[in-house]
């Protein structure tokens, strides 16, 4: 199974709302034209820049006709009750009305988890959604499973970007540890590619499509963003293990396609 993450589009309106809308749109157009097209795509978090209304009904018109299998996951920057209003009861949510969520696919187990705390910027899933993420777990043991959220689990060495962490990653650690057929766990919110070992599988962060924050690892210095690429990242899922490839998208050497 192909997978292809996108990340932290922070999707707004008026006349800053281009930049992101076209990034949004060129790393799909660019998911389209990979042979073969991924079974699917999962966008992790930071959809919109405010969490408005207006801002999700940009989502909607950017995905609307996108003919893969979409799923949307919520981030620090987006409003659980206005995702939902909009996109609730939809394949992008799994079809469903909560934010957290998995989609049964024959060979893989895909999750979607909720790591947004109204008010801050770093994220929490809570007791509830670790026990049911436990139990979607144990329900497919023979397959393997790949879980997303925004927030990274761990520190990765860039302070300003590990204050803003998931605060309950120890918890989420243990769950997974009790599934080793877990064999990827994906995350975005840092505006930068970051690989790393988590609870006996592998951690990817994802880029943005819109812009990159700089690797500020001194304490001392101010975060920033830089004009650095856009990528996706692309996930190769089988019953071995789980390959991801960085797949360039600002700065391809490859086709895109229009939808």
């Amino acid at each position: 199974m192909l997978i292809a993450q996108l990340s932290d589009p922070h999707l707004t309106t008026g006349v800053l709302g281009a930049e992101s809308a076209t990034g949004l749109h060129r790393a799909l157009g660019r998911v389209l034209a990979l042979n073969p097209r991924p079974d699917c795509v999962v966008i992790t978090g930071d959809l919109a820049d405010h969490g408005r209304p207006d801002e999700y009904a940009v989502l909607r018109e950017v995905v609307g006709r996108f003919p893969l299998p979409l799923h949307l996951a919520t981030g620090n920057h987006d409003d659980r009750e206005s995702l939902l209003d909009l996109f609730g009861g939809t394949p992008w949510l799994g079809g469903g009305f909560s934010a957290y969520y998995q989609v049964d696919h024959p060979g893989t187990t895909l999750v979607v988890l909720d790591s947004l705390v109204p008010g801050s910027s770093d994220g929490r899933l809570g007791a509830e959604q670790l026990g049911w993420l436990d139990g979607v777990l144990a329900a497919r043991p023979e397959l393997p499973a790949v879980v997303f959220l925004h927030h990274p689990p761990v520190e990765v060495g860039i302070p300003a970007a590990d204050e803003v962490r998931l605060t309950d990653g120890d918890a989420l650690a243990e769950v997974l540890l009790r599934h080793p057929h877990v064999v990827r766990v994906g995350a975005g919110h840092l505006h930068r590619p970051v690989t790393t070992a988590f609870a006996g599988t592998v951690l990817t962060v994802a880029p943005s499509t819109w812009r990159q924050s700089t690797l500020t690892m001194d304490g001392d210095e101010q975060i920033g963003w830089v004009a650095e690429p856009t990528a996706l990242l692309l996930h190769r899922v089988s019953a071995t293990g789980c390959v991801t490839h960085t797949v360039q998208v600002s700065h391809t050497a490859g086709m895109t396609c229009g939808y």
